[in-house]
């Protein structure tokens, strides 16, 4: 189980001292932190795995998703992805009684919040990045998204 208070006292640090990605590991765990882009932290815990080496040569080999490659559609051409800095679940407004942060038609800069992905109970605001207006919106509210899944494809300015 992973510890609450060590974890904060981890994220704390790497604000601190301005780190973009801490490793940390013991007999039973290995947990790993990345800060994002978007100012957003991204927490892998990982069972540490101690087989014997013919254990290990018999179980089937499990490989990491593919990234999705780039919509060929031509109807994308020009647009810029906002992705999502952690895995979590993306949520269109800060509540179910508010309106979303934005819509498709909607005109952005690098400071307007979008979104919020949750993880781990803490909900952290996605920022766009960039000016434009937003054209498609990639998720639906409540889904769980993976680090690096467009979110929302955005036309410039």
């Amino acid at each position: 189980m992973i510890d609450i208070d060590r974890l904060r006292q981890l994220i704390d640090l790497m604000v601190e001292h301005d780190l973009t990605e801490v490793d940390v590991s013991d007999e039973d765990q290995s947990i790993t932190i990345k800060r994002g882009v978007a100012g957003g932290f991204q927490v892998s815990p990982q069972p540490q795995a101690f087989a014997a080496p013919q254990a290990a040569a018999a179980q089937p080999a499990q490989s990491s998703p593919a990234p999705s490659a780039p919509a060929a559609s031509t109807a994308d051409d020009g647009l810029i992805a906002i992705e999502s800095p952690m895995v979590g679940t993306f949520y269109s407004s800060p509540d179910p009684d508010s309106p979303p942060f934005t819509k498709v038609g909607a005109s952005i800069t690098p400071d307007s919040v979008v979104c919020l992905v949750e993880a781990m109970k803490v909900f952290n605001e996605i920022k766009a990045e960039t000016n434009g207006t937003i054209e498609r919106m990639c998720v639906k509210s409540g889904d769980a998204v993976e680090f690096g899944q467009p979110l929302f494809m955005v036309r410039p300015a």
